[in-house]
């Protein structure tokens, strides 16, 4: 009951009550990436969402302008506090993680969830085996139990892998511990940039 209707009551309730905040931070933030370049203030990313539907997520712009796709061996997308491609404002609301406030819209429209894996390229779904590609059964999420307990510091492969357990275990308890720790890690900013994902995946388990 909680998977199929509650989960998304309560998305439609919490970004109603977030959305005037993003209104409110959309002056000062959305100033301050258009001085550090001069160009667009959000990022529109196309993303998978639910049942494989590809859809354009919505984002604060943190990196300067036609900035090149750089990936980590594993094929996810590095992350590094030296990133060059980063504004200085863009590394500040990406430690805030103020950058993802955006996605309360697509929480509106339907597309996304507080929580839930956290969407991928659409050129992802080639490298998901017959198990991965069940992490595409719910809505993506502006959060998610790879975000909230090992942010960035995972390979991709356990990401999946992460998500697919999420998918499994879905439960306003587990939802809840979930957006908990996300706050936490947030707070503490916990692995947000990863210089080297090798160094710091030892050890997760699910």
């Amino acid at each position: 009951m909680y998977k199929k209707f509650g989960k998304r009551f309560l998305d439609i309730i919490g970004a109603l009550i977030i959305f005037p905040v993003f209104l409110i931070l959309l002056v000062p933030v959305g100033i301050g990436i258009w001085v550090s370049d001069r160009g667009n203030i959000f990022y529109n990313a196309k993303r998978l969402g639910k049942d494989g539907k590809v859809f354009k997520m919505y984002k604060f712009r943190s990196m300067k302008m036609n900035s090149p796709d750089l990936r980590n061996e594993d094929g996810s997308t590095y992350n590094g506090e030296d990133d060059p491609r980063l504004t200085k404002i863009g590394k500040f609301i990406r430690k805030a993680s103020i950058d993802e406030l955006p996605q309360v819209i697509n929480i509106l429209k339907g597309n996304m969830s507080f929580i839930g894996p956290r969407p991928d390229l659409p050129g992802a779904i080639d490298d998901y085996d017959e198990e991965d590609i069940r992490k595409l059964e719910v809505r993506p999420g502006i959060t998610g139990y790879n975000q909230a307990y090992f942010r960035n510091s995972v390979r991709q492969d356990e990401k999946f892998k992460n998500d697919v357990y999420y998918v499994k275990n879905i439960s306003l308890a587990f939802d809840i511990k979930i957006l908990f720790k996300t706050i936490g890690s947030v707070i503490k900013k916990d692995n947000i940039f990863v210089s080297s994902i090798d160094d710091h995946n030892q050890g997760h388990t699910l």
